[in-house]
């Protein structure tokens, strides 16, 4: 198993994880509240590596929750993992936080179909269905559109997750797929170690240049904050160098 450094900030929840790839063990941290993302993250990137006694240049990659999300929780993790990346010459993994959403409620119900509802706020949701054949397939891709307008493929059993289910209960109240969905699932952290020791596996890390957030809204310009986790996270990685 590889060591995978994951970093999740793309709704109210900000997390870091640490799969070691010694015992398969995966460490986490997490921080509620999404003004605080920027001044949070690297603070728990840090811990982690110290408690698990692992230098971020023993990491095999470095992933983030690419979106969809909210503007600036995702381009907080795009910049921070590549501001680590650049800085201990390691390869970034860009992963679908719908994805991780649908790993966290196999993992929970032993769910094989899966469809993830992300509050994206506006009044409308992000939402992607996914089916696990040794390894998630898509089903319907990520998309924005009103909570009304979600269509998942008709499938015996298909589970649902997401907070996307509590922001709009009236829009999902006649909505069989809904009747059993866990509210409480969030993008974390901990499900982008996991899943992204299988995208290292197949290849699908890229350079830290190509890291890219997934938008399906559009946007432009750094934030101050933005650029200040940035910032702090290339000069902490060269820091860290030998």
């Amino acid at each position: 198993m590889p060591i995978i450094l994951a970093i999740e900030t793309s709704s109210e929840l900000a997390s870091c994880a640490l799969l070691n790839g010694t015992d398969a063990a995966v460490l986490t941290r997490e921080s509620a509240g999404v003004r605080t993302h920027s001044q949070s993250v690297l603070p728990m990137v840090q811990e982690l590596l110290r408690d698990a006694g692992i230098a971020l240049a023993d990491c095999d990659a470095i992933a983030f929750g690419a979106g969809p999300g909210s503007f600036t929780g995702v381009r907080t993790a795009c910049g921070v993992a590549q501001g680590l990346a650049f800085g201990a010459r390691k390869p970034v993994l860009p992963l679908v936080t719908l994805e991780a959403m649908a790993e966290a409620c196999r993992a929970r119900k032993g769910a094989t179909d899966v469809v993830a509802v992300l509050d994206a706020r506006m009044g409308e949701v992000y939402w992607a269905q996914y089916r696990w054949m040794d390894g998630w397939q898509v089903v319907r891709e990520p998309a924005l559109c009103a909570p009304a307008d979600v269509a998942p493929e008709p499938v015996t059993g298909l589970a649902a997750c997401g907070n996307g289910f509590a922001a709009y209960p009236e829009a999902f109240a006649s909505r069989a797929f809904a009747a059993d969905a866990l509210p409480d699932i969030l993008p974390h952290a901990r499900e982008l170690a996991v899943l992204g020791a299988a995208a290292l596996a197949s290849g699908r890390a890229v350079p830290a240049d190509d890291a890219q957030p997934i938008y399906l809204r559009n946007k432009v310009a750094y934030t101050s904050a933005e650029r200040q986790a940035i910032n702090a996270a290339k000069a902490g990685a060269e820091q860290g160098k030998p």
